[in-house]
Parts: structure tokens; C-alpha cells; sequence
């Protein structure tokens, strides 16, 4: 069954520059054949600078219904939509906009809760845990009020900039009142370590921890998502931690941003947001 465009077919976008590894149109697209939607997916190739230029003709088409938001754009978006759901405005950035019938623009975040929906699914829970997070860019900042909200212990958050880690650290505990601070990234004594920086996409990166430092037993999750697992994810086994890769955050991502733009998805039988989110 193909997907077939009419004139009353609604319209998604995913929008970033480079596109070509963009995996969101197949997903999508196959989703609106499954739930046989009158809609369709199609990339827009964006260049930073023309990003204002795009969202004005894009508020001009009454058919657009909903866009996804990669790089460049996640914070430059900010100041072109018109609301911002409480995620994007924690973490500063938007990755998903749904387009309302009456014109406004509400934008939303999902690389935080699809993180810890991911871990919830693989039984990797956060809550009553003791977190090391090792990087605070835009997935990191995401992923660092998610695993507040969703009941750590104590937070830790670790970054080569370490102004920036202080001040997401900062905002963290004012958010949501986990016990939050910033620190090196030593994952001795941690429950949880998780990698959200882009080390371990290159075979000879450096680790983003010392996996010496491990406690047998520890959770490590890699956001990374590789076809193989990442030398940090080995070394982690190897030390008898339980890992994970990034292909569960993935699946919780695009669930809560499917939710988020009306549609019922949950990939595999998996559970919609909601037990252990707050």
C-alpha cells in the first residue's frame, strides 16, 4: 500500500541541513500508511541562515500540520514559534513543532523524555538512582531535566565546558528539585552513567569515562546509535555493568513527538508516556 497525495492531504516536515542520513520521513510516511492518514513526510533541506526566510513561507501553507527540527535549527526555532511546551522551554530548544488550525505554532523537545522512556522499556529505571550524565549540549541539557523529573536521587552533570554544566546544573535543581550539581566526569559510586556527548561515533574516539571507574552492576546508557556498540559500551560489560544503546531513546523519541503531533504510535507494543514521568 502506497501513500497517495491529493489536494486534502496534510502536510509534515522535517527540516535541518545536512538531511541525508534522516531516518524520520520513512518513519513517518510508514506510520501514515499503517493508520491510513491523508498526510505525507518530506525533508526540507534548510541552510542556517535561511531559516527565518523558510518559516515565513511556511506559515503561508493552511495544509502544513507539523514539523520535525534537526540541526541547525533546534534553538534558533525558539524565537519563531508561537508557544513552547514546558520542555522546550527548560531546555531551550525545539525539535518538534505542531501547527494549530489557527495558525499558531506550538514547539516541543523530545530527546529528554525519549531517553528515559527508552531506559523505562529496557528496565533501566532512573528513579531512586544516582545519575552521572556526562555532557550538557542540546540532547545532554534534554536528557538532564528528564532524569531529574523522572525521580533520581542526585544528578551529576559533567562537561568539557564546565561554565555550562554549572548553569544547566544550576537550572536543574531550581526546575525540578532533584539534588543536582555539576562534577567531573568520574563514574565511581554512580548507579546510572550516560553518555550524551558524541564520543564513541568514531572507533578512535577517547572515552567519555574511565570504564575502570565502573561499578560492576551500574547502568551505562549511550546515546550513541550505532550498528555496533560503542567502546565504552564493551568496556562497560566487560566490568559486568548492564548497557544500553541508543536505539531505545530513538523509539522514545519519536513516540512522544507522534503523541505530541496527534497520532497514537507506540513502536512494538511499547507504553505511552506517563509511569514514572512527571
Amino acid at each position: 500500500m502506497q501513500t497517495q497525495i491529493s489536494g486534502t492531504t496534510r502536510l509534515y516536515g522535517l527540516i535541518g541541513d545536512p538531511l541525508s542520513a534522516a531516518k524520520s520521513p520513512q518513519l513517518l510516511n510508514r506510520l501514515f500508511i499503517e493508520q491510513r492518514a491523508d498526510a505525507v513526510c518530506v525533508p526540507f533541506c534548510v541552510k542556517a541562515d535561511n531559516l527565518p526566510a523558510f518559516v515565513t513561507g511556511a506559515r503561508a501553507m493552511s495544509n502544513l500540520s507539523g514539523l520535525l527540527v534537526t540541526m541547525p535549527h533546534k534553538q534558533r526555532m525558539l524565537a519563531l514559534v508561537d508557544e513552547l511546551d514546558s520542555t522546550a522551554r527548560q531546555v531551550g530548544a525545539v525539535n518538534v513543532i505542531r501547527c494549530e488550525a489557527d495558525g499558531r505554532w506550538v514547539g516541543a523537545i523530545s530527546d529528554g523524555v525519549g531517553c528515559v522512556l527508552g531506559m523505562q522499556w529496557e528496565g533501566n529505571h532512573p528513579a531512586n538512582k544516582s545519575v552521572l550524565l556526562v555532557g550538557a549540549g542540546g540532547a545532554g541539557s534534554a536528557i538532564a531535566f528528564a532524569i531529574a523529573s523522572a525521580g533520581a536521587s542526585e544528578l551529576t552533570i559533567s562537561d568539557v565546558d564546565g561554565h555550562r554544566a554549572d548553569e544547566l546544573a544550576a537550572s536543574v535543581a531550581a526546575e525540578t528539585g532533584c539534588p543536582t550539581r555539576s562534577g567531573p566526569p568520574d563514574p565511581h559510586g554512580f548507579d546510572v552513567v550516560i553518555n550524551a556527548t558524541p564520543l564513541g561515533m568514531k572507533e578512535n574516539d577517547p572515552m567519555p569515562v574511565d570504564p575502570e571507574r565502573l561499578a560492576p552492576g551500574a547502568i551505562v546508557v549511550d546515546i550513541v546509535n550505532a550498528a555496533e556498540p560503542t567502546p565504552l559500551r564493551r568496556a562497560a560489560r566487560a566490568r559486568g555493568c548492564r548497557t544500553q544503546d541508543g536505539g531505545p531513546m530513538h523509539q522514545g523519541q519519536a513516540l512522544y513527538a507522534l503523541r505530541f503531533l496527534g497520532f497514537d504510535y507506540r513502536p512494538g507494543g511499547r507504553p505511552a508516556p506517563g509511569d514514572g514521568m512527571r
